[in-house]
């Protein structure tokens, strides 16, 4: 087995303590919390990042890079069902991934955004675009359901890693993501 870089690391460090921050909040996540999500001593962990604030910031910016790529991946797909799909399939996949980081990003939505960093609200905003929301082109109806369809890709995923279940629950997370948005599939 290949051993894993540096960078690999400090990535799957930051998936697990966003998922931390997602739950608790970045005052009421401890770095000992943290260090002991992902196996380290508190000095370990300092050793790879300097601070508590480090790893938050860690955190923020691989949630904006991650759904920066992930607009762009859909850009020039034409809106509508084509895009949409584009979307959910890229969402679930970046879910099953980077499980933290997605819980991270959706918190932001579900708790208090006026809260969020710049950053994370600007990530939440693209992809909002990315779904046709927008000040121009604001529906209550579409507001909901992205927001249930992106809510459902988020436990459904969840629930499918806690499983071990990834690949037989795929289709089923997209089709439901996919109805949300009121495509029937």
């Amino acid at each position: 087995m290949p051993r894993r870089t540096r960078d690999q690391t400090d990535a799957e460090i930051v998936d697990r303590a966003s998922a931390l921050f997602a739950r608790h909040g970045f005052r009421h996540t401890s770095l000992q919390q943290v260090a002991d999500e992902v196996g380290y001593s508190k000095a370990g962990l300092l050793y790879r990042f300097p601070s508590k604030d480090a790893i938050h910031l860690a955190a923020v910016r691989s949630a904006r890079e991650r759904t920066a790529s992930l607009v762009e991946r859909v850009a020039g797909v034409p809106a509508g069902i084509e895009r949409d799909r584009a979307l959910v399939e890229a969402l679930v996949d970046a879910t099953l991934n980077w499980p933290g980081t997605a819980a991270f990003l959706s918190s932001v939505v579900a708790s208090a955004p006026e809260a969020a960093s710049p950053e994370l609200l600007q990530a939440g905003t693209a992809l909002a675009g990315a779904f046709g929301l927008g000040p121009e082109s604001y529906s209550d109806e579409r507001l909901v359901r992205v927001l249930s369809a992106t809510a459902g890709i988020q436990s459904a995923a969840d629930a499918a890693v806690r499983s071990g279940r990834e690949r037989e629950l795929l289709p089923h997370i997209i089709t439901a993501a996919m109805d949300a948005l009121g495509h029937r599939t």
